[in-house]
């Protein structure tokens, strides 16, 4: 089937984006392959498209015609808070705009999307969802790392490095404690003291890690190191959010596959 009459059959069943309403979509880690066909559709329709700063330029540029609102957060640096940005949505849509809230990843995963939502049922606003590929296991699928491996773990921790109370950190010393894979999102800045506590928890100072930088873009960067080296290293190589860094034996499968891979191509 052409790719024409595909996306042809998808504007006969899609929804609608009404205004007054307000879609919140994922727009995955960054490659336009990563995203939805719904997401795509929905970059069709609206009039007016809000987003964050880890959406990339191409994928916005899909929304042609349609005003734009940059909302981008960085760690650091001024910018508009959640409550301005939440307000916003809000007078959009009362404005009978057809809204698109458009976030790097998936909404529901450490996006802050089920705020959004909340705050939007409450003034009676109608929304939909609309699942983006999460980041984190993006990240570790293009770089060779699968995610789950069976003999390797039972389980994997999605965890944020980043609270909105510095005094709410997790207990990084019990989740060593389970002895699965650790996921680590948004944890650059304090990264040496996360990988502190994980050793501190139980974890081996050789515990394979790995740190990936703009997963999926050209910018793409990969560092493979050990718990032990892991924060030193990125500090020392320069790298900047936005970063996942994955610790556990899963690491260890991205050289196996890679080399195999190598030897396949010869």
């Amino acid at each position: 089937m052409s790719v024409e009459k595909t996306l042809s059959l998808l504007q006969e069943r899609t929804a609608r984006l009404e205004a007054g309403h307000v879609w919140l979509a994922g727009a995955g880690p960054g490659d336009l392959g990563c995203l939805t066909l719904d997401v795509v559709s929905a970059l069709t329709q609206a009039d007016v498209v809000v987003h964050d700063a880890l959406v990339d330029p191409a994928v916005v540029a899909i929304a042609e015609g349609a005003e734009l609102f940059y909302v981008g957060k960085r760690g650091g640096q001024l910018s508009i808070t959640q409550a301005e940005i939440t307000a916003r949505l809000i007078a959009l849509a009362k404005a009978g705009r057809k809204v698109l809230r458009l976030k790097g990843g998936d909404p529901y995963v450490f996006g802050r999307g089920g705020e959004e939502a909340l705050a939007l049922a409450r003034e009676g606003i109608p929304f939909r969802f609309l699942p983006g590929i999460t980041s984190g296991l993006a990240a570790l699928g293009s770089i060779g790392i699968p995610p789950t491996m069976r003999g390797l773990n039972k389980a994997i921790i999605l965890a944020t490095g980043q609270t909105a109370d510095p005094g709410d950190e997790l207990d990084w010393r019990a989740l060593a404690r389970t002895g699965q894979p650790i996921l680590i999102y948004m944890g650059l800045k304090i990264l040496g003291r996360i990988t502190a506590e994980l050793i501190a928890g139980g974890l081996s100072p050789d515990t394979p890690a790995a740190i990936v930088m703009s997963a999926t873009t050209p910018r793409e960067r990969v560092h493979v190191a050990t718990l032990g080296t892991i924060a030193d290293d990125a500090e020392r190589l320069g790298f900047a959010s936005p970063v996942l860094t994955a610790v556990g034996r899963i690491v260890s499968m991205r050289a196996e596959l890679l080399a195999l891979a190598g030897q396949a191509q010869k």
